[in-house]
């Protein structure tokens, strides 16, 4: 087969006949600092010995840009995403790459805009990071936007629950909500609110219905737990625990909330209304980001490992070419000081 013309070919081109990431080409080609195994040197000076490859102006304009890593997601201000947020930083930072990060608020078509507008700056990597993010999103743009990206030399991460065709770090959300409701009911507790966060949204949903699995697993009719939305905010944790002491709280034992930031919130409102949690009413979260330390009582709350998650996303990133790799992350259940046992009354 003869070879491309000289000036038509990429540096791309190069990386995908050596069977390396566009980055590693280009270390290799460009004179880099930053070392390189020598396996991958020598098949990417053997590819560009086959391809006749010559370094332009263009490619060395490549190079200035590929080690840059955007990130693009729902939005960066809460604790929880600040934490996966700061672990990307420190591992790009430690692989010599540095992390845009751009906020769509959840929104799907600003989602596919704001990665149409990132393709353009050539990033070495794309990391998506979202409660949910579905193949057939605003008709299929996002997927083949992506694809896109990806054929271009780009690597796409995604850190949320996806069915997209991309390396991925999820949340066993479910599974973790379910232990944590297990525990809830085994301490005794039978009459459970749960503040579900916002009615939609795919985390919050997946831990509600866990929630419930568990405690239906531990022994508590679902008719015995009341479920209520509420925006994902302090605020919202503080409304519901508010009307929740109005009411009374003579039939519940225990409060729920699908994060840290609710239950922080429902803290809160319950001290002021004078209902002492753990003694009067149990109280928990999911999480554990700082304030669930920093509250009193400290929180009883199902810690995720949002810096691991942060940094695998940056590992899945900047690894080689390599088959598709899908990590889940479970949760661990941290017993403080907001819940306690209650005998369980036989009628």
């Amino acid at each position: 087969m003869p070879h491309p013309a000289r000036d038509t070919v990429t540096l791309h081109d190069v990386a995908a006949a050596a069977g390396v990431s566009l980055a590693t080409a280009s270390r290799v080609l460009g004179a880099s600092s930053r070392t390189v195994a020598p396996e991958f040197r020598e098949r990417v000076l053997a590819a560009a010995g086959r391809l006749r490859y010559t370094a332009d102006a263009s490619a060395r304009a490549m190079r200035r840009v590929s080690d840059s890593l955007a990130l693009v997601a729902d939005d960066v201000t809460t604790p929880s995403m600040a934490i996966v947020v700061s672990a990307m930083e420190r591992a790009a930072s430690t692989a010599g790459a540095f992390v845009t990060v751009s906020a769509t608020h959840g929104d799907p078509g600003r989602q596919l805009e704001t990665i149409r507008r990132v393709r353009a700056l050539r990033p070495r990597a794309l990391v998506l990071t979202s409660g949910r993010v579905d193949a057939d999103a605003v008709a299929g743009g996002l997927l083949a936007e992506l694809r896109a990206y990806e054929h271009d030399g780009g690597r796409v991460v995604v850190v949320g629950d996806t069915d997209l065709p991309f390396h991925s770090v999820g949340f066993d959300n479910r599974g973790a909500a379910a232990r944590l409701g297990r525990y809830v009911a085994e301490a005794g507790h039978r009459r459970v609110v749960i503040i579900a966060g916002a009615h939609g949204e795919a985390a919050p949903d997946a831990r509600t219905a866990g929630l419930v699995e568990g405690l239906r697993a531990g022994g508590i009719a679902e008719s015995a737990v009341r479920i209520v939305h509420c925006p994902v905010s302090r605020e919202g944790g503080y409304e519901v625990a508010h009307r929740l002491a109005a009411e009374g709280l003579r039939r519940i034992d225990a409060v729920l909330a699908v994060n840290d930031l609710i239950a922080v919130g429902a803290l809160r409102a319950l001290r002021e209304a004078g209902v002492a949690v753990p003694d009067d009413v149990s109280l928990t979260g999911f999480d554990d980001i700082g304030p669930a330390v920093n509250v009193t009582p400290r929180l009883t709350t199902m810690a995720l490992p949002l810096a691991y998650a942060g940094t695998e996303a940056i590992r899945l990133a900047l690894g080689e070419p390599g088959a598709v790799t899908h990590v889940i992350v479970e949760g661990r259940l941290v017993v403080r000081d907001s819940t306690r046992e209650r005998a369980v009354v036989v009628r």
